[in-house]
């Protein structure tokens, strides 16, 4: 029997979230439904469910270094994806890793903290985020509250998401997706700006729910994937988005608090 030919192999580097619903779970559940093989190098190991996160076990730069390298020194990767890395020491571990593989698309999801609220990037790493992983990213995914971190910009509107756009290319960023999910009021309004300036705004209706946990992993986790397929970028950010806004409108309560979105099968 003819061996199968291995579909596109996707990379995670992030979090585990013991509640599946965010994190490597929500990456690999993601790379699955989009026809990819999932592959994960995991950061740190999260207690955490639907209500927060109750405690943190950190890996050690050299430990996800380590992994990073068997699975690219061996088995390859069409595209990556980073996720939470939680400390300096992860990001310079990353970024040295990087430095020695010929890189595919890298799609930066500029985790913080979590929904909840928890911390999921310590302060001393987001400028060595910022300044080692910014440049080898083809996008980074920061939501509004992301970016008024990262540039200084209080984000309220499509005027000031283009503003803090680009000051994050000047900080470094090829492509950015700068995600409105937590603006005010019933549209919802997402900015994608390309490497070479031009700019794509995507719109639709708010989704009421809160059952959300995991979204914006799943995302970028989806755009990853896309780019991984052979998709260009505008055309991979839109169809992770209509993959999200599924998984939203079929969100199911997991636990008494966020609840999360439903991965199905997808063909973008």
């Amino acid at each position: 029997m003819t061996a199968r030919a291995c579909p596109p192999r996707v990379l995670t580097v992030a979090g585990s979230d013991s509640g599946g619903g965010a994190g490597i779970q929500a990456d690999l559940k993601t790379f699955h439904c989009w026809g990819c093989f999932g592959m994960s190098a995991v950061t740190a190991l999260t207690a955490q469910n639907s209500t927060g996160v109750s405690g943190v076990c950190k890996v050690s730069g050299d430990f996800v270094a380590a992994q990073m390298e068997a699975v690219l020194a061996d088995i390859g990767a069409d595209a990556l994806k980073c996720g939470m890395l939680l400390s300096a020491e992860v990001v310079r571990a990353v970024a040295g890793v990087l430095a020695r593989y010929r890189q595919p698309p890298l799609v930066l999801d500029t985790v913080l903290v979590a929904k909840s609220g928890d911390p999921l990037l310590e302060e001393d790493a987001v400028e060595v985020m910022v300044d080692e992983l910014f440049p080898r990213a083809a996008l980074i995914t920061p939501n509004t509250v992301e970016a008024g971190r990262l540039t200084g910009i209080e984000v309220t509107g499509e005027r000031s998401m283009r503003a803090a756009a680009a000051k994050l290319q000047e900080l470094g960023a090829s492509g950015v997706l700068l995600k409105g999910g937590h603006l005010e009021g019933d549209d919802l309004l997402d900015l994608l700006l390309l490497p070479d300036g031009q700019s794509r705004l995507f719109t639709g209706k708010r989704i009421h729910t809160n059952h959300t946990h995991g979204t914006g992993c799943t995302l970028s986790a989806a755009i990853t994937a896309g780019l991984a397929r052979g998709m260009e970028l505008t055309a991979a950010v839109g169809a992770a988005r209509e993959y999200l806004l599924r998984g939203i409108a079929n969100a199911h309560a997991t636990g008494a608090g966020y609840g999360t979105m439903l991965h199905e099968p997808f063909e973008p």
